[in-house]
């Protein structure tokens, strides 16, 4: 035994460090009883709430009482899915239902540890933006991915390509766009994941830059696209072509008919032939993509938002890897570009986002979409919009709170000025501010149509009539939950987001709490007796200014009083609405880039078949991409 009492490493009895095969190890990997961490995909399966349906060009002709012939219409049965939500929550819900289903995932997530995510939204009829903030739970995300760096950030991407490999059919593929910055990181995570012998392609996508002769490098000019396939032995795969060069045509002569030919000499047969251009398909295209540009200012399918890539990226990837029929998925999906290059290709999608405004975005894109291919007679699938938001704040309930929700509920109730309840009625009703409840949702939830009719129930045993629900976030459509529960039990529910101003450190001033938006509408009623329709016209909206700069709120307060109008992005009617059932889309108007202008009142022209009264509910999605409802009653 050696001296110092250490164990003698050798041949016999080699390091462990000796045999460690290459691999990619950071913080979070592994636990701390050196175990790798796996993904908790049980614990993170959540049920997803459909809260639109959308046929847009079904629900208008039907609506005003015309033929929809849907087996025509429609490609087949099957209904798009675009999912609002923590992309891993979604995927580990989706599952059930889609394990090995899909075809090819292409995500495009954010690689810039730096990003600034204000953008700069239209609003009004003119040429006018302003300065939209990310959400509270944007932000917590981004926190949470960058927030120890690449560890953090290859942590995350790794739990969610584990989900994506297992969505994935046996001849599926998966494309993660990214740059410079994470290219060699992710590129080994996608090894560890789907295996070294599965790599199919490191495509440079090249495109331009403006160069400065300041620069002290080569200006970076591409972004990289990596491909891995789901199984070794069988994968979906088309060469794809592009259109000859200059040079390479240079070479071709023309006959007295006019079609260009070559000679080609074929050596084995000891002779040449007669090649016509209009026989070759064109030059195949290789790893290196130059003749695709950006989305220019001008392009017709830009949407203004800031990480959109050009329909023709997507549509080479789509093409070259699935096949018509095949499902699409992109779970960064921002603008919606996967999914609208996939419905023109006739394949089917699902995408999902966690930011409402990418949400918002993508709808409007899709609804777009289906009314170009009706009026052109081409099948659409309809799709559907659910609801799967949920984010934990973990980090600021750990490290300011030490992770006590009644702390979290006194320092909210405190900034809102209102008094903290020592004895309250019921565990639901934590202060009251102007004699009216208050509630305040916990750290790591979101308000939910559950606990509002819970919030709902407790306010009425108390006696009584109103309540403020301050949340970090709610659900989509939560509007038309609380108009319902309004009528059931007598009790109304405010809905006032938390600012993420009181996260700050040595804040004292309290910063503005500021309601939902407010929405008034009333029906326009024509004709007489069996003749008579019904319209519905907005008569009041007043966004809620909650993603807006601190530094732009007061200004941006004044003109949203006088001009409310303005913020609306797009609206929608549901003429038959009914609590508890998704909103249908019957009509809808919205801004485009290209045209500002916007509907006060529908031009619909709803028949009702039978006298009585109906709920109709007008949806309203500003252009900070929240959206609110309200409810109107019809007598016909």
């Amino acid at each position: 035994m050696p001296m110092n009492g250490q164990q003698k490493y050798g041949p016999g009895n080699p390091h462990p460090l000796s045999t460690m095969k290459t691999e990619l190890v950071w913080e979070g990997k592994y636990d701390e009883y050196g175990n790798r961490r796996e993904v908790d995909i049980s614990g993170s399966a959540m049920p997803m709430q459909k809260i639109e349906t959308i046929d847009e060009p079904r629900s208008r002709l039907e609506s005003q009482g015309k033929l929809f012939n849907a087996k025509k219409a429609h490609t087949d049965d099957f209904r798009n899915r675009l999912i609002w939500g923590d992309n891993k929550l979604v995927m580990a819900s989706l599952l059930k239902e889609f394990r090995g289903k899909i075809d090819l995932i292409y995500i495009d997530p954010p690689f810039d540890v730096g990003a600034d995510f204000t953008m700069d939204i239209p609003v009004g009829d003119e040429k006018e933006t302003i300065e939209k903030d990310q959400s509270t739970l944007e932000m917590v995300a981004y926190s949470d991915m960058w927030g120890k760096g690449t560890d953090s950030y290859l942590h995350m991407m790794r739990e969610r390509l584990i989900l994506m490999r297992e969505l994935l059919s046996e001849t599926g593929s998966i494309y993660v766009h990214c740059d410079w910055r994470v290219n060699h990181h992710l590129r080994q995570v996608l090894e560890e994941v789907f295996s070294r012998d599965n790599f199919l392609n490191e495509v440079i996508w090249g495109y331009f830059s403006f160069k400065r002769k300041t620069a002290k490098k080569f200006p970076q000019k591409h972004d990289d696209i990596i491909s891995y396939r789901k199984s070794k032995t069988h994968f979906t795969w088309h060469t794809q072509f592009k259109p000859h060069s200059d040079k390479y045509l240079e070479r071709w002569k023309t006959d007295k008919n006019g079609r260009r030919y070559r000679d080609d000499v074929n050596p084995t047969a000891g002779g040449t032939r007669i090649i016509y251009l209009d026989d070759v398909e064109g030059d195949i295209v290789d790893s290196v993509w130059d003749d695709i540009p950006p989305v220019n200012p001008q392009a017709l399918e830009r949407v203004d938002y800031p990480t959109q890539k050009p329909e023709a990226l997507l549509e080479r990837i789509i093409k070259a890897s699935s096949n018509e029929g095949d499902l699409v998925a992109d779970f960064f999906c921002g603008s919606g570009t996967t999914g609208a290059v996939a419905e023109k290709l006739g394949r089917r999608w699902i995408m999902s986002d966690l930011g409402r405004f990418a949400i918002h975005t993508s709808r409007k894109r899709m609804i777009e979409i289906q009314r170009d291919a009706h009026s052109s007679n081409k099948p659409y699938r309809a799709f559907d919009v659910y609801n799967l938001g949920r984010y934990e704040r973990q980090w600021w309930q750990k490290e300011r709170l030490n992770g006590a929700d009644e702390e979290h509920r006194r320092v909210v109730l405190e900034f809102f000025k209102a008094e903290v309840l020592t004895k309250t009625p019921s565990p639901l009703l934590h202060g009251k501010k102007s004699g009216d409840f208050c509630h305040v949702d916990g750290i790591d939830s979101i308000f939910t149509r559950e606990e509002a009719k819970e919030v709902a129930k407790a306010v009425q045993q108390a006696g009584g009539k109103e309540c403020y629900c301050l949340a970090w976030e709610f659900e989509m459509d939560l509007r038309l939950a609380t108009a319902a529960l309004e009528k059931e039990f007598g009790v109304k529910l405010k809905l006032i987001p938390i600012p993420r101003e009181i996260m700050e450190k040595n804040r004292k001033e309290p910063p503005p709490f500021l309601e939902m938006a407010v929405l008034e509408a009333e029906p326009v009623y024509r004709g007489e007796s069996k003749e008579r329709t019904v319209d519905i016209k907005i008569t009041r909206f007043m966004p809620s200014l909650s993603e807006v700069p601190s530094k732009e709120l007061e200004a941006l307060k004044e003109r949203a009083i006088k001009s409310g109008m303005d913020f609306i992005d797009f609206w929608a009617v549901d003429f038959e609405w009914e609590p508890g059932k998704p909103f249908n889309h019957h009509w809808q108007d919205y801004r485009t880039r290209k045209d500002r202008s916007l509907k006060t009142v529908s031009d619909s022209t709803h028949k009702y078949e039978k006298k009585g009264k109906y709920t109709a509910c007008v949806k309203v999605v500003d252009t900070f991409g929240c959206d609110t409802s309200v409810t109107v009653e019809i007598t016909i």
